[in-house]
């Protein structure tokens, strides 16, 4: 477990070494990994360790290609996401320090991704990215795992996660009955392979003690 001070430093640290670091935060639904991203990122560029923030929820499939994969009714499970094309993303991040590469946002008013929706520049030192997938033992979450310099755990007390990914549901078009079966019978399920992979992680975070202020999420994303 870290304080805000501490993650801070260690990602200085990482950055010390030269190139450009790629910090990844997985964690259940509702566990907070958006608003600790988001606020991770602003305060390392306002510290002068320019920093983007760039959400894995960019590479959802779009509701159209779910539908006809038959996947639409447990959108957020794991066969739901690009995964490779994030992991090209990623690598491209890496690789390519020398020109503007542009990553997908994710609008949680429509729902859907929205191509080249966040820019990372050249002088970027730090990409975050947040996801519930980042520490999973299958490809090529395997292969994504391996192309961040480190991936954390975000945790947080289960009844108030549940809690706010219930009202964040509800905030974002469902009844609250809905939004409970949904919570449920996609999230929780979910929530249970995501929860196996956290021993995995370079550190975990408790979201609960730390006292973050959101942030607005890149272009038109969560």
């Amino acid at each position: 477990m870290s304080g805000g001070v501490e993650l801070v430093e260690r990602v200085r640290g990482l950055a010390a070494g030269g190139g450009r670091v790629v910090i990844g935060i997985a964690g259940c639904p509702g566990a907070g990994k958006s608003t600790l991203a988001g606020w991770l990122a602003a305060t390392l560029t306002a510290a002068g360790l320019p920093a983007v923030w760039v959400p894995m929820d960019g590479f959802h499939l779009a509701d159209v290609a779910l539908e006809h994969l038959g996947r639409l009714g447990r959108k957020g499970a794991i066969d739901t996401f690009d995964g490779h094309g994030y992991l090209a993303l990623l690598r491209r991040i890496r690789a390519e320090t020398g020109s503007v590469v542009y990553a997908p946002s994710f609008d949680r008013d429509i729902e859907q991704p929205i191509a080249g929706a966040i820019a990372v520049p050249p002088d970027a030192r730090v990409v975050v990215s947040e996801g519930n997938y980042l520490l999973s033992g299958d490809e090529p979450w395997r292969q994504v795992r391996a192309a961040m310099t480190e991936v954390w755990y975000a945790d947080l007390d289960d009844r108030v996660r549940l809690d706010r990914l219930t009202e964040r549901h509800v905030r974002f078009g469902k009844s609250p009955e809905q939004a409970a079966r949904w919570v449920a019978e996609v999230d929780e399920p979910n929530a249970v392979a995501i929860r196996a992979t956290r021993a995995s992680a370079d550190l975990r975070v408790d979201v609960g003690t730390l006292a973050l202020s959101p942030c607005p999420r890149p272009a038109s994303g969560e």
